[in-house]
């Protein structure tokens, strides 16, 4: 309503009034009253015309186009679509999708990067990072007396032969029985305090780099460590890009606008939603940003546009039977086929006498009636005693109608087990006899119908004025 109201204003605004258009920014035309700049005609153009479009315009050609879907918006909005509940919230939910990253800083990612690295830093402590080896002889859980001997016996052997000068990293790859480390020479990775067992932790930082502990005893069973590396956490900045990439990837942006918002609601004393507060900043970035200003437009108009014409022309021409019949009728002679179609069903039956049962069924139906009544007459009960696929065949659609209505003599047909008789029954058509043989076709011109037709209409409710001397300088400014 509001819309409609501003769009009337617009179209009595005197000439005078015009004229405070910005020397820049020139009206190329009025379309049902309402001023198009040339900016606005210009972002639509480039958007539409890149250089990858197949169908590329001309400004010229483009002219009718933008004019038929600003007459179309216009009959939306008269319509009062742009009122509707359905139209406000998933609008709303487009505009806020846009708007909410603007309320985003760097600075507000990188103070989140700064907590994340602060925080981690205080759980590693000052004993730093760690990055061990080991090898693990297990203990099964009520492990018998023999068993837990078994274990240290072949510790302390694992044990003597790296105190003899064996290799850490292939006697874990043979002996370990760790599947997670076993075939990397034991080594764990990089580990802080409280991420392993205590047992296994204390030993661990315990050691040097280079040192090796005699075997502990773990829940897990018996361990001999080896000490690769230790260090300190690196500086923020070595970290800094990494810890960025975690938070885009957790969607942190989210999290720290909706805190905002709250922010601001609180602040406000509950005056204001998260809605309204979304609203005005999506005005306030659309003053700044034609940019901005004709993305949430595009957005704004192009919903309008599909609601208006799937009530005026989509759905309704699709859902019209009548209308589609009458106008397959006066339009038969443009629907033909390069080779006939086969117009009936391919079935399968376990006895005979049902192959003239099946034709006798649908002889007198309507096409689209037939799966119901065959349905019914032959599989109503627990004993299925047909299998059928209808439609509309052309050769090398269904090897059995290939075979019998075709006459393709290598047509192979697999035989359907338990239903071993084959037949078909239909008509072959050398053209559409019906619209509902060519139902796509027929909808999609109906649609072009509807369309040439509404568009007329509009065209003869509302003016167009076209400013052919600003025209010309489309995209030919600085």
């Amino acid at each position: 309503m509001i819309k409609t109201i501003v769009a009337l204003l617009l179209s009595v605004i005197p000439c005078s009034a015009l004229l405070a258009q910005p020397q820049d920014d020139p009206i190329v035309m009025t379309v049902a009253g309402v001023p198009v700049p040339r900016s606005e005609f210009e972002y639509s153009y480039n958007k539409n015309n890149t250089d990858g479009v197949i169908d590329k315009k001309t400004v010229e050609e483009y002219v009718d186009l933008f004019v038929n879907y600003k007459l179309k918006v216009r009959a939306a909005l008269d319509a009062h679509i742009d009122t509707t509940q359905a139209f406000l919230k998933e609008y709303a939910e487009y505009r806020n999708q846009q708007v909410s990253p603007t309320y985003v800083t760097d600075a507000d990612m990188l103070a989140e990067a700064h907590q994340v690295y602060d925080q981690t830093k205080a759980n590693i402590g000052p004993r730093g990072l760690i990055r061990p080896a080991h090898i693990l002889i297990m203990i099964p859980q009520k492990a018998t007396q023999q068993q837990q001997d078994e274990a240290k016996r072949r510790i302390d052997s694992a044990y003597q032969a790296l105190q003899d000068g064996a290799d850490f990293a292939e006697l874990a790859k043979k002996v370990s029985q760790d599947p997670g480390t076993a075939n990397q020479g034991g080594i764990v990775g990089w580990c802080s305090q409280n991420q392993l067992v205590k047992e296994f932790e204390d030993a661990a930082f315990a050691l040097q780099t280079g040192e090796m502990s005699r075997p502990v005893l773990s829940p897990f069973g018996w361990h001999v460590i080896q000490m690769k590396e230790r260090k300190q956490l690196e500086p923020f900045e070595v970290h800094r890009e990494s810890i960025l990439k975690f938070l885009e990837k957790r969607d942190i942006r989210n999290s720290i606008m909706e805190k905002k918002l709250d922010a601001m609601v609180k602040a406000a004393g509950g005056t204001v939603t998260k809605d309204q507060l979304l609203a005005e900043r999506a005005d306030s970035l659309s003053e700044a940003d034609a940019d901005m200003r004709y993305l949430l437009k595009e957005y704004h108009d192009g919903l309008l546009l599909y609601e208006i014409s799937n009530r005026l022309i989509w759905d309704k021409a699709a859902k019209d039977e009548d209308a589609l019949a009458s106008y397959f009728k006066k339009n038969k002679k443009k629907y033909k086929w390069d080779e006939p179609r086969f117009k009936g069903i391919a079935y399968h039956v376990k006895d005979q006498s049902d192959v003239k049962a099946v034709a006798k069924c649908v002889k007198k139906l309507k096409f689209d009636e037939w799966n119901e009544a065959l349905r019914t007459t032959f599989n109503n009960d627990s004993v299925l005693r047909i299998r059928a696929e209808k439609g509309l065949f052309k050769k090398g659609d269904n090897p059995l109608v290939d075979r019998e209505v075709f006459k393709v003599h290598n047509a192979e047909v697999k035989p359907v087990k338990g239903y071993p008789i084959d037949a078909t029954y239909g008509k072959l058509l050398k053209k559409p006899e019906d619209y509902t043989d060519v139902r796509p076709l027929v909808v999609a011109d109906l649609q072009d119908a509807m369309e040439r037709i509404w568009i007329e209409d509009l065209r003869s409710m509302y003016p167009v004025v076209i400013n052919n001397e600003i025209l010309k300088t489309v995209n030919k400014h600085e």
